[in-house]
């Protein structure tokens, strides 16, 4: 989403090559939307990987002993294959998307005046904080791809013109790493659509990617030590998980009472308009959450994490709630589900923060002041 609203600012503003990797089985990115945003769409095609965990593992203790990051390594050798596609293009202003594609800087600035970072995360960041949560020895590893992320961003990030970073609290974060570096915020941010009608149901929600490590880690943790007393006290509650590849908490939520697995959904915001609250109990991450701004565009009230609400502007105990102890997620869910006047209160501040800080219009007017397209 982030990419996507990313997209349509260039397109607006310029001519736009889009250079795009694809899974095998991925669909064409060629068609749909980009095909009507971008003059050319290049499609690099990634190998590919087997999802079973023994290939997961054999393929990370290979990066572990090589001290290559995952992404990094499955993103990179790509070259000549670039190269050769681009041929003699010039540009005026490159943007490549993702730290992990942040070694293509030389490449690209033989035909690029100006190149572009975006940083969805800060890696190394990210790493560290799941190194905290996982047990051994995953969290090792974690540990060790911390450092080696580091060791990138320090040498990869000076090639850049300008970094995007989806929050002050990356902006300085990256400043620490390497200093004197411009890193701009453009907030995450999703399409302004209009508020849904609301028909709450006996039910809490959680989305996103299930596969994602800290969705796993925070489904892990909640079904362990909130929702069994959070179930007990609400017996007719549901806690819905609502997002792709459900297969990966399945061994967190296999007989657990109460539970309703989605999986992939069409439209998220109008499936959280049903629910009394969104629950984002992330105790690892970086950037922002775009489940948070999904709930907001509902007009769902939110409980979060401290570090699930980490870098946006909403203000604890009136755009959201935030609870950072299994004891003060299980009051502040249950103070929602036993208020409608707070629920209404709570949600529809964070509606209007949506509206003013959070649409893709909102982060295009950050864009403005960190890409000077119109000079274009």
């Amino acid at each position: 989403m982030r990419t996507a609203g990313l997209v349509e600012y260039l397109a607006r503003r310029a001519e736009l090559d889009v250079v795009v990797f694809r899974e095998a089985g991925a669909p064409d990115p060629r068609t749909g939307r980009l095909r009507e945003l971008a003059r050319r769409i290049i499609v690099i095609e990634l190998p590919t990987h087997s999802r079973s965990h023994r290939a997961r593992v054999g393929r990370n203790l290979v990066r572990l002993l090589l001290g290559v990051p995952p992404l990094v390594d499955r993103f990179a050798r790509f070259e000549q294959q670039i190269a050769e596609r681009l041929g003699e293009s010039r540009y005026e202003l490159g943007v490549v998307e993702h730290f992990c594609c942040a070694p293509y800087a030389a490449l690209l600035a033989r035909r690029v005046k100006r190149l572009v970072l975006d940083m969805h995360n800060v890696e190394s960041v990210w790493h560290e904080r799941c190194s905290k949560i996982e047990p051994w020895p995953v969290s090792v590893a974690h540990r060790r791809f911390a450092e080696c992320c580091r060791r990138l961003e320090r040498r990869w990030l000076p090639k850049y013109w300008r970094l995007l970073v989806a929050s002050e609290a990356d902006a300085k974060l990256v400043q620490a790493i390497a200093p004197g570096l411009k890193a701009c915020v453009y907030p995450n941010s999703i399409p302004h659509r209009q508020a849904p009608v609301r028909h709450e149901e006996e039910a809490i929600a959680f989305t996103g990617n299930m596969e994602y490590l800290p969705n796993i880690a925070a489904v892990r943790y909640f079904a362990r030590d909130v929702w069994p007393r959070l179930r007990e006290r609400w017996p007719r509650l549901e806690w819905w998980l609502v997002g792709k590849r459900p297969e990966a908490i399945e061994r967190y939520t296999r007989g657990v009472a109460g539970t309703r697995i989605w999986g992939e959904v069409e439209d998220a915001v109008q499936v959280l308009a049903r629910a009394k609250a969104a629950v984002v109990p992330l105790q690892a991450g970086s950037g922002t959450r775009l489940k948070i701004l999904e709930a907001w565009a509902a007009a769902t009230p939110v409980v979060s994490t401290s570090l699930g609400a980490e870098g946006l502007a909403g203000l604890a105990g009136e755009h959201l709630v935030i609870a950072d102890t299994p004891q003060a997620l299980l009051e502040a869910v249950s103070a929602l589900v036993a208020s409608p006047a707070l629920r209404k209160r709570i949600g529809q501040a964070g509606r209007a923060l949506y509206e003013r800080e959070y649409t893709w219009e909102a982060g295009w007017r950050r864009l403005e002041q960190c890409l000077p397209l119109p000079q274009l």
